[in-house]
């Protein structure tokens, strides 16, 4: 079975997917053999309908689709804004982006309103449809409902469902391959404010003056740091990805981190999709310089 990645930064590291994709498409020795990208997932600045975070990026859209379409990656914007009002669906911008993205067959939409996807669903017959983690969809028996339902194509649970094995297992095999784990989430395992902290970025990206969420996570004022990631209970490894979660019959793997820098995206690419001898070699094409100073 081959194990498929959705990474982050669509818009936001567009230049770094210049230079990663004919790499990984030329050294394919680099990469282990059940490796693929799925999708490629984010959005680019000043759009009301994008949510989960605010992107700065302005990329020319044209060209971010072009490349994608050119190493055959299904492009998705992340229009996972929760406060969608009917007022908001005439939005020009958001329109445009999924115009474009409607010429092709391949592509898709993360989303959490259900007005916006009956509006895009009528619109833009071409797309498909990720329910998207900012549901917090946290009871199994949620996740199983949203999971059966036609519209999706791919559900993204909320992490805490990751590690409960023995319902995961016992999912029906028609629907695992709908399944989109994320991998790498830094929230707080005990995190009770998931939602709020959605709702407000949704509030944000509507042009909505608040308060930014303030995180009470333990270590929240370090930043992210993947070793810390790595110590959560619902982490997926790349072991476990291949021990546990493959021979399951599960397939997709969505790896977060559009907010984050180019150089941390590198380290997570070099965790779950190379091989450990090429890592060197990868780091090398992506950014290594003989002349490099770090301080």
């Amino acid at each position: 079975m081959n194990v498929y990645y959705h990474l982050p930064g669509l818009f936001e590291f567009y230049e770094f997917y210049k230079k990663f994709l004919p790499l990984f498409k030329n050294k394919s020795e680099y990469f282990y053999d059940w490796c693929k990208i799925g999708s490629i997932y984010g959005s680019p600045s000043d759009c009301i309908w994008s949510g989960g975070r605010i992107s700065y990026a302005d990329c020319d859209p044209k060209k971010v689709f072009a490349l994608m379409k050119e190493y055959n990656i299904s492009s998705r914007l992340t229009f996972s804004n929760s406060l969608i009002e009917e007022k908001h669906l005439s939005d020009i911008k958001c329109n445009e982006l999924c115009r474009l993205l409607n010429l092709d067959l391949n592509n898709g939409i993360i989303i959490h309103s259900d007005l916006l996807m009956k509006y895009l669903k009528s619109k833009y017959p071409n797309l498909y449809f990720v329910s998207s983690t900012t549901k917090v969809l946290t009871d199994f028996n949620d996740f199983e409902k949203e999971v059966e339902n036609s519209d999706f194509t791919y559900v993204v649970p909320d992490f805490r469902l990751n590690k409960q094995l023995e319902k995961l297992n016992s999912l029906s095999e028609v629907y695992k391959p709908k399944v989109e784990f994320l991998c790498n989430e830094c929230c707080w395992y005990g995190c009770k404010d998931r939602k709020e902290c959605y709702k407000s970025v949704s509030r944000q990206n509507l042009g909505i003056d608040c308060m930014d969420h303030v995180c009470k996570a333990p270590f929240s004022k370090e930043g992210y740091r993947f070793s810390r990631v790595m110590e959560n209970p619902a982490f997926i490894s790349l072991e476990d990805i291949l021990n546990i979660y493959v021979p399951m019959g599960y397939s997709n793997f969505k790896i977060e981190g559009r907010d984050l820098g180019s150089a941390l995206l590198l380290e997570f690419i070099l965790y779950y999709m190379v091989k450990p001898q090429y890592q060197i070699h990868v780091r090398e094409a992506m950014y290594l310089d003989a002349m490099l100073d770090l301080f």
